[in-house]
């Protein structure tokens, strides 16, 4: 008997039928013994329409009060439709909002953080022997607006009500059935994991890997809440995701998956003074305008002068290249470039930090392959390559075969 917090995405109650799958199995645990709180997602799709709706009838600017209220509603039609497909099947259970159960957060719309949550309604039921169905994705702040947590939110909520609750372990259900050593549509030859660290977690999601949000991986290493990662539509064992413990670290990979971005833009400023505050002078005012910078890289010139080399997503290029070109002169740059057909290659591996000599067989292994590189960024148990996005695939395949990471 355990007590479980368990995930369902928008794939996994896209329909009827797979509301009525998840139910199923949903029974069968609860008749076994473990205690659920089950977390949902709006059905796939549903929140695109509503976004569109609302797009609609506010062309220009979305009132973010107000699509906060709209979007909420689309687990609100989840967990009701589950709750009742639990209780065609016999099965004691309860449907709750975010509201409901006061998931209480700040007053950021859209993108809120939750900070606190009252469980004691929850506890009530479980204690009466009822499965408890909560929406992912919102809450409320202090004054009763209802707010949203952003896109992939429902994984938040998951994991801060196991962290709550101190749940056994938080199971994260999807349409894959864990973490790969890569992206199996790149890499036919990527393997499953049966355990990751939150840490190479957190790396992997940061740096591409959309198998779990960042600030759910983020929760459930502040609160050390287990993650497991399972497929809806396949049984398995799923990926584990943990802290390292003594006796893993020992027979610990040297590298655990290699992740990629593809939705990368190089933006390079040069002949700019190689003084203190020149990099403030370019990145300040991207910052202001709500620009994300991520690897950034600066040389040093024989003429006191530097190059300035960084990236941003690519949706985001455009808009950089122009503002800083509408600047280039109160900059005294010589020229600004850029270049949109990049990709981001990472390895991730907490073998990393016991073991020389991974960054050379990476750099070796891409030049075999004939493959430069643009950027370099490291840091404890991950190192990133920027490359041309041509390359990506070759770099991926070439890298799972040095890393041997095929193998069991």
């Amino acid at each position: 008997m355990a007590f479980l917090v368990k995930k369902y995405g928008g794939t996994s109650v896209g329909t009827i039928e797979r509301i009525q799958h998840v139910a199923g199995s949903l029974k069968e645990a609860h008749e076994a013994g473990d205690q659920i709180v089950v977390v949902v997602s709006a059905m796939s799709g549903e929140t695109n329409r509503l976004v569109g709706l609302a797009r609609e009838v506010q062309p220009a600017v979305v009132d973010v009060r107000e699509l906060d209220v709209l979007l909420a509603t689309g687990e609100q039609v989840t967990i009701a439709l589950l709750t009742m497909a639990l209780k065609e099947l016999g099965v004691e259970a309860c449907s709750y909002t975010g509201a409901q159960i006061k998931i209480l957060t700040d007053d950021s719309h859209s993108k809120a953080r939750i900070i606190s949550i009252d469980t004691d309604r929850i506890m009530d039921d479980i204690n009466a022997g009822k499965i408890v169905v909560v929406a992912g994705f919102q809450g409320v702040d202090e004054k009763g607006n209802i707010t949203t947590l952003g896109r992939g939110g429902s994984d938040t909520s998951a994991v801060a009500l196991g962290a709550a609750l101190k749940c056994d372990e938080c199971q994260i259900f999807t349409d894959v059935d864990g973490v790969y050593t890569t992206d199996p549509r790149v890499e036919s030859r990527a393997r499953r994991l049966e355990r990751i660290t939150f840490e190479e977690m957190l790396e992997m999601a940061s740096l591409g890997s959309k198998v779990l949000q960042i600030r759910a991986v983020e929760f459930a290493g502040k609160y050390n809440v287990p993650l497991r990662v399972l497929s809806s539509f396949k049984p398995g064992e799923g990926t584990l995701i943990t802290y390292d413990d003594e006796e893993n670290s020992m027979e610990q990979a040297l590298v655990s998956g290699i992740a990629f971005n593809r939705d990368e833009a190089q933006v390079t400023v040069t002949g700019v003074a190689d003084q203190p505050g020149t990099a403030f002078a370019i990145l300040g005012p991207i910052s202001d305008l709500n620009i994300e910078v991520d690897m950034i890289i600066q040389n040093i010139g024989a003429d006191e002068t530097t190059d300035f080399t960084f990236t941003v997503h690519r949706d985001e290029y455009s808009r950089v290249i122009d503002f800083l070109q509408s600047r280039q002169e109160e900059l005294g740059a010589a020229s600004i470039t850029g270049n949109d057909r990049i990709a981001k290659l990472s390895i991730v591996g907490v073998g990393m930090r016991s073991h020389a000599g991974i960054a050379s067989r990476m750099f070796r292994s891409l030049s075999d392959s004939g493959i430069n590189m643009r950027l370099i960024t490291t840091s404890e148990i991950k190192i990133s390559v920027v490359i041309d996005e041509k390359y990506l695939e070759l770099g991926v395949r070439a890298l799972h075969e040095e890393f041997e990471l095929a193998a069991p």
